[in-house]
This record gives structure tokens, sequence and C-alpha cells, in this order.
């Protein structure tokens, strides 16, 4: 047997085996711990350990009947709170300044769903890139290929469990940052319906109700028993999200009869797709439509470059707000050189936008929200490619003032196909599906009705069997 038996093993697995007493959370903790120490150099996915105060925990006497006793988990730095523990988010400007003083109430869900956090991940700046390559703490490393990214903004998150560390971790979601991270390193990526987590006690309309909680995870019955775990509105939510008609962990792979799906290859940014993201769009629909669905080409109509303009404005006005609600907060001044070139530009864009300009923006995605909301009175899920290119290489992403052009582009192809599920609210997820000849990841898309998890899930749980994913390995699991 391995050394180490937990390796690539899910959370319900490992879950179950702490329930029959067949181990010990804190064997899972160590484990997890001797992992990290092994791989991180090469990854560089957990940029602050919590080794101690996991073992702490794991020492103590769990209950068993928590979805996840005494399971090893990773908090992305970013939203998600733990007390007595640092705050950076990928930030010069924030790090060494702030030790949380209370939990996210999300942390207060995830401890009582009986997961032990044995650190934090890595994040671009503030969460607003799709690549996560901070210059406070270095690139995380994609463990199929340590040359390319890992996606972002839950790009230390997907590495992580990607390459085993832990078999799931804290994501979140305002343009695709569970989604893209999913897609790059080969894992099941779902974005909740807005309000189906909640942000609080510090957030609750966090990027105008763009960004949503939740988790990167190797199987999707995890994902599942996770949201169970952790959804349903708190005390001042802004939003609230749908009742769930039964448990999402009863909804993977049941038969729900054929479902009617929209495929659709087209971005919204007109980034042109990569061949091998075509054909896992191709091949998926191919599989759906033998698994007893109905599959047609389809798309909603509306007016992409205006979305786009009104999501910029909007994802800029988060930046700024982003770097306002920390100055404040420590009452100092943002200036130039604190930042990274890229998040100083979002911030000065933000600054400069009128609060007019602002609500028109939210206005044009709620107008857009509602003619996709008609879409979906006809279609059940909608099938597109997660990304327009496979996982690019490190470096891909950086910011050249001359340049700009080139760079929007390639932010394009990470955001084209997923954003619009932030602006609809609509739950949303990567499923990975196909591999390029190289041996790289590549995630298709799906997206549901607002509220309709469900649907998702019992999809997901379909392709899931049909066509496992569980059995690959990244390379740079021979190191453990």
């Amino acid at each position: 047997m391995n050394e180490d038996p937990f390796v690539f093993m899910d959370a319900t697995e490992q879950a179950d085996l702490v329930r029959k007493g067949e181990v010990k959370p804190l064997e899972l903790c160590e484990a997890a711990i001797r992992r990290i120490e092994r791989l991180n150099p090469k990854l560089n996915s957990v940029i602050f350990r919590m080794d101690d105060l996991a073992r702490d925990i794991a020492k103590r006497s769990i209950d068993r009947n928590t979805p996840f006793p005494g399971v090893p988990f990773l908090l992305k730095d970013l939203a998600a709170e733990y007390a007595g523990t640092p705050v950076a988010e990928g930030s010069r400007f924030l790090h060494g300044c702030y030790i949380s003083t209370e939990d996210s109430k999300l942390v207060t869900r995830l401890k009582s769903a009986g997961t032990i956090i044995v650190g934090k991940t890595n994040t671009p700046e503030f969460g607003l890139l799709p690549t996560t390559e901070p210059a406070l703490f270095g690139p995380s490393r994609n463990p199929w290929d340590t040359g390319r990214t890992p996606g972002g903004s839950s790009g230390g998150s997907a590495a992580a469990v990607a390459a085993g560390l832990v078999p799931m971790a804290h994501a979140n979601d305002g343009g695709g940052s569970i989604r893209i991270p999913a897609a790059c390193c080969g894992l099941f990526g779902l974005k909740p319906t807005r309000g189906n987590n909640p942000l609080g006690p510090d957030y609750g309309d966090m990027g105008s109700g763009l960004v949503a909680e939740h988790a990167v995870t190797r199987s999707v019955r995890d994902s599942a028993a996770l949201l169970d775990a952790t959804s349903g509105p708190d005390i001042g939510d802004p939003y609230w999200a749908p009742p769930k008609l039964r448990p999402y962990v009863d909804e993977v792979g049941r038969d729900l009869g054929g479902l009617r799906i929209a495929v659709s290859t087209m971005a919204l940014t007109g980034a042109t797709v990569h061949p091998e993201c075509l054909e896992a769009v191709e091949q998926t629909a191919k599989l759906c439509e033998d698994l007893g669905h109905h599959v047609e080409w389809a798309a909603p109509e509306f007016d992409h470059q205006r979305y786009l303009k009104a999501f910029g404005a909007t994802w800029t006005a988060f930046a700024a707000w982003a770097i306002r609600y920390w100055a404040d907060k420590f009452d100092k001044t943002p200036s130039e050189e604190q930042f990274e070139p890229n998040t100083w530009q979002m911030y000065l864009s933000g600054e400069r936008r009128s609060s007019g300009q602002y609500l028109r923006a939210i206005q044009e995605i709620q107008r857009v929200a509602r003619k996709v909301g008609v879409f979906f009175e006809t279609y059940d899920v909608t099938l597109t490619p997660t990304l327009a290119q496979p996982p690019v290489p490190l470096g891909y992403f950086h910011w050249d003032s001359g340049a700009r052009d080139e760079f929007l582009s390639h932010l394009g192809e990470y955001s084209g196909f997923t954003s619009i599920a932030n602006g609809t609210g609509q739950p949303a997820m990567s499923v990975p599906l196909h591999w390029t000849s190289d041996g790289l990841p590549v995630g298709v898309h799906f997206m549901a009705r607002f509220g309709r998890e469900d649907v998702l899930f019992n999809l997901a749980g379909q392709l899931e069997q049909a066509r496992p994913w569980a059995y690959r390995k990244p390379a740079i699991a021979a190191y453990l």
C-alpha cells in the first residue's frame, strides 16, 4: 500500500473512513501536512500554513455524524476569513496589516461540517485576474505542467486539490474564478446560484452580486455534499437563492429524464476558440445525446459588447471598492507603487467612473439577465467551452501598458464563456471531460436556470459515471 493511502481519495471516502473508526482525523491531517511539505515548494499553492492549529483541532473530539469529519481542507486567502489568521488577498498593500478577528459565516459552516482547515491558498491580487501569479507570493503552478497557469483567481486551491494535497478546497467566483481553475487543473468546479452561500458578516453585495462562494473538488458528490452543508441564507443577506428541493448529494446522477441542452462555441468576447476546446464541446454534446438528452445548437441573443462593457465597468468598480475598503480600514492612502500595474489601472478606472455610470452598468447587466432568463424557459442547460484556450504558460497575462489590447484579448480568452453566469446569478459548472494530446486538462461549461443546482449535479453525476476522470493523475503526483 502507498505510504499515504489517502492520496487522491475524495473527501466523501475520507469521511467514511473516519465515520467507521478506521482512520482518525489526526491521521488525515498529518498526511495532508506531509503532502503540502513535499509538493508545495513545486506548486506554491499554499501561502499560509496552519499545521499546529489544524493538529490541535484534529486531536479534539470530532462529531462523526458531520458530513466531513476530520477531512483536511484549504481556505482561499480571499473574502472568507478565519479568526486569528492573517489576510493578504495577494496584495502588498494588505500584507502584514490584518489578522482576522472573527470567522466568516462560510468558515463557521465549513467547521460545522467537520472539515479541518490546514492552510490558506494563493490568489492574484484581490482576485482580479484569471491566473494566480501575485507579485507578493509568486506564481502558483499547474500540477499537470508546472510551467503553466493553474487558472485564477482560485488557482492556489485548484493546484492543491489536483496535486492531491487535500481532496477539496475553498474557492470563490466573480467572473469564472471557480470554473476557470477547475478547467485548468482537471477538477469539478461549480459556481452556485447568487446568494446560495453566505458572504457575511463583512460582505453582502460583493461585486454587485457577481461573487459566489463554494469550492473546487475532485468528485461531483463532494461538491454536492459540501454545498448541502454550507448553503442557505444568513441574516441580513441581500440575496436569497430559492430553497433546494432535496439534498444536493441525492441529485448526483439521479435520472431527471432528458434535458434540453443548448450548445454554443461562440465566446462573448469574440475570442478564437482552440481546436481542443471545440473538440471537448463536440464530444460532450455527443455524450449528452447518448445519455438521452436533447441537444441543439443555440445561444441567448443579446448585445455582447454592451454586456461586456457593463461587466467591465462593474469589475473595475469592484477593484476600486476592494482597495478603498482596506485603505479606509487601516487609514492608508493608496499609491501606485503599492499595487501591481494592472490592479492600479483597474482602480483608476473604477475611481473615474461616476455613480450614475456605475448604476447604468448594473442596469445593463440586469437587462441581459432577464433576456437570458427567457432563453431558459426553452432550455434547461447551456453547454459551451469553459475557456477558449487550454492552460496557458505562466506570464501570459503580464501587464504591459504598451500592449493593453493584447492583455485584454488574453483576458477575453479566459472569461468569454464564464462571466455571463456571474451577471445573471445562475449556477454554472466546469466539468473535466477532455484532455489535450499533450496531457493538459480542458473543461466544458454548463449553466442552468437560477436556483437549479440540482439539474447540474444530476447531469454532472451522469457525465462522471460515463466518462470518469478520477483515475487521471498529474505528473507531479510522482513526487508523493
